[in-house]
């Protein structure tokens, strides 16, 4: 009687359930806490959005209207909540969706001031369309893969930076000077003496601790921590914004009234056919570049990625995310783009879709429950971005600067996105630095073809204000 071969050993855990096979979540070595604490901590970090982003869509168009600041805010989170939940069904990858803060300040500060903001949505709408056609036939994919590694990397690097410094302005713990030099300073003056400021550093220290210590849900901890302790200041010292302010009630109707709010029909009379195509190749390459770094940041943190920065359903992913500029400027809410603030998610342990559902699902609610957005103080969840930027600091290692070809376009790169608030610009700057300084030295030959079409691509799009007055635009 002879006995069957017995089963090769395997270290690989067997998913628990269906949901787990699904998400693939044992298999990428995470839990179902994990993956809700990532999801919880996420959403803490981005409900912001819902207050921040009425406040920058509500500048006058050029007929002098303007958009209604609930209307907003309830379509700023249905359309997260949406393309959030899209994307962990079909990419399921621990990245949120939210209306992209460079795009909406670009619509609101340049766009508006030349067309109406049905208009401006259109425009949006229009550059998800082009964006979703080149992920779509590969084109998109294809410039990713022309990206060399060390790029990919500063890019993870440069994120983290511009975080961080997010994290560090919305805390006040860095402020604009107004002056010439410096344009920063500590503080007021200097000092970090404020209340919030100092919450602020009281829980990034007791999350920088927790995370020392690898305690488990340690940047939840810490937001539970702060947002607890700023309840019990307020309470003490009547400190505006630390407190549990709920007068405005907790359940309410959201209001739906501008989905479908676009106007494809421009008056070509009062705008240019040339403003309007210098518009939407300023949304497309911001759009474009700003989430496809965001998605290699992102990737490279949660352990992702590959050497070349490739990361699990890289097409699908791309094409959804096209698909958020379309649903964003189809709800007039501007487009719905990968959050960075996903990286406070991975860092508590988020690596599938299944923590993107969990934000998903909480971005809806937040329609009907959008006083609890304020409930976390923001120079709490401010911390949590510091804490998160810090940890993606740590990609730098994996680069090697021994070569000036390769530590200038890095240097660009990962300076560039802190010191002008812009994803998109730290990468055009990376690009274009990485074709003269390699051709130039005679390396040439090594640079992708498409490489020197994308960073051609971003001369214009730096030099699109000069552009613009060259031919009558501005």
């Amino acid at each position: 009687m002879t006995t069957a071969p017995a089963a090769p050993e395997t270290d690989e855990k067997e998913p628990v359930n269906a949901v787990d096979r699904f998400f693939e979540i044992t298999k990428r070595g995470s839990t179902f806490g994990a993956e809700i604490r990532g999801g919880v901590v996420t959403f803490v970090t981005m409900a912001y959005i819902v207050i921040l982003n009425p406040i920058i869509l509500s500048t006058p168009d050029v007929a002098g209207n303007t958009l209604p600041g609930p209307a907003v805010a309830a379509a700023t989170a249905l359309t997260a909540g949406v393309m959030t939940l899209l994307f962990a069904l079909i990419s399921r990858l621990p990245f949120a969706f939210a209306a992209g803060l460079g795009i909406n300040a670009f619509l609101a500060f340049s766009v508006v001031g030349t067309v109406t903001w049905p208009e401006a949505m259109a425009l949006v709408v229009i550059n998800g369309l082009v964006i979703v056609l080149l992920a779509a036939t590969g084109l998109r994919k294809m410039i990713f893969d022309a990206v060399p590694v060390q790029l990919k990397l500063a890019i993870t690097v440069g994120i983290g930076l511009f975080i961080a410094f997010i994290g560090f302005v919305n805390a006040g713990f860095v402020t604009a000077t107004g002056n010439a030099s410096p344009p920063v300073d500590l503080g007021t003056g200097g000092s970090v003496a404020s209340i919030p400021t100092l919450l602020f550093v009281i829980t990034l220290l007791i999350g920088g601790a927790l995370i020392a210590l690898r305690i488990k849900g340690a940047i939840l901890i810490a937001l539970a921590g702060g947002t607890v302790l700023g309840a019990i200041i307020s309470a003490i010292w009547k400190v505006d914004g630390l407190g549990f302010d709920l007068s405005g009630g907790i359940v309410g109707v959201p209001d739906l009234s501008l989905i479908g709010a676009v106007d494809f029909s421009f008056d070509l009379g009062k705008v240019s056919v040339v403003a309007l195509v210098m518009f939407v190749f300023t949304l497309v390459f911001s759009n474009f570049f700003d989430a496809m770094g965001t998605m290699t940041g992102l990737a490279k943190e949660a352990d992702l990625a590959d050497e070349k920065g490739d990361f699990p359903r890289i097409k699908s992913a791309l094409i959804v995310e096209g698909v958020g500029a379309v649903v964003g400027g189809g709800t007039s809410s501007s487009s719905a783009t990968v959050f960075v603030e996903s990286g406070a998610g991975i860092g508590e342990g988020a690596r599938t879709g299944f923590a993107t559902a969990i934000t998903g699902v909480l971005l809806l609610l937040t329609m009907f429950f959008t006083p609890l957005t304020s409930l976390v103080p923001s120079a709490v969840a401010a911390s949590a971005l510091v804490l998160v930027g810090a940890m993606m600091l740590a990609q730098i290692k994996n680069i090697d600067f021994s070569d000036f070809r390769v530590l200038l376009p890095v240097f660009l790169t990962v300076t560039v996105m802190p010191m002008t608030y812009s994803i998109a610009n730290g990468i055009g700057a990376g690009f274009v630095s990485w074709v003269v300084v390699n051709a130039v030295s005679g390396k040439a030959k090594t640079i992708h073809p498409l490489l020197w079409i994308v960073a051609a691509g971003f001369v214009l799009f730096f030099a699109r204000g000069p552009l613009e007055v060259a031919f009558g635009v501005a």
